[in-house]
């Protein structure tokens, strides 16, 4: 068997091993509904997420991948979902409430919930073995630009290990769009920046592509959310 088949092989494995614990794990009929859509078996094995690992969900809002990741980590590893006090309060204390229910009574018992702004955030450096973030870049590129991005990749790339990985995944946009009022970014915007930083682009996933996404329209737009174009991008620290 070749390298690849091999890569192919143990990645199909984690991802049908992912697949079975994220059905299985008591989660919401709410959340399984938005599984098709984003793919998270196939995202934490594009990852690299393995039981026993430390893992960092950055921005997590209302956690939908923190109960992913907490199962994929199992009862060995360790998940911090981190908010700041700006995403807490938005919509109404939304991100809040729906945290706060996904972890009452200490369902998700490898789960640590830090209220923290990410440069403050109460996890010792070098300790993290992946970090995600979910729709959220484009936040940081659109309201601070290249500055407050980099800010926000040096942050996330003192927690990781040595070699770690934090992976970036966001709604793709084009040159011609407004892409700050459409809650988009342009996938290049993302390489020029992070080739600025810390990390090195390790692959790029089109797992969540979708040729069908025109880009001209708002994410949350109906009969969009959900099913927008979005890029995947795995980078490791250097």
């Amino acid at each position: 068997m070749t390298r690849n088949a091999r890569s192919t092989a143990v990645l199909l494995v984690s991802a049908i091993a992912l697949t079975a614990g994220v059905q299985l794990a008591g989660r919401s009929a709410d959340d399984t509904a938005r599984d098709a859509g984003r793919k998270p078996a196939e995202i934490l094995a594009f990852l690299g997420v393995a039981p026993g690992m430390t893992v960092l969900d950055v921005i997590a809002a209302g956690g939908w991948y923190t109960e992913v990741l907490s199962e994929a980590v199992g009862p060995e590893g360790q998940v911090y979902a981190q908010n700041n006090e700006f995403v807490l309060k938005i919509r109404d204390g939304a991100n809040d409430k729906a945290l706060s229910a996904r972890l009452a009574d200490d369902r998700l018992p490898n789960v640590k919930r830090l209220d923290s702004e990410l440069a403050d955030l109460p996890v010792p450096d070098g300790t993290v073995d992946v970090a995600i973030t979910a729709l959220n870049f484009h936040d940081i590129y659109n309201s601070g630009g290249e500055e407050a991005t980099l800010a926000f990749l040096a942050a996330v790339h003192r927690k990781l290990k040595p070699g770690a990985i934090f992976g970036i995944i966001d709604h793709d946009g084009v040159p011609d769009q407004d892409n700050a009022k459409l809650h988009r970014m342009q996938k290049q915007q993302a390489l020029d920046v992070i080739a600025k930083s810390g990390f090195t682009l390790v692959a790029e996933s089109e797992v969540l592509a979708n040729p069908a996404d025109d880009h001209s329209q708002n994410v949350f737009a109906p009969g969009l959310r959900g099913n927008t174009d979005r890029f995947a991008l795995k980078l490791r620290k250097k």
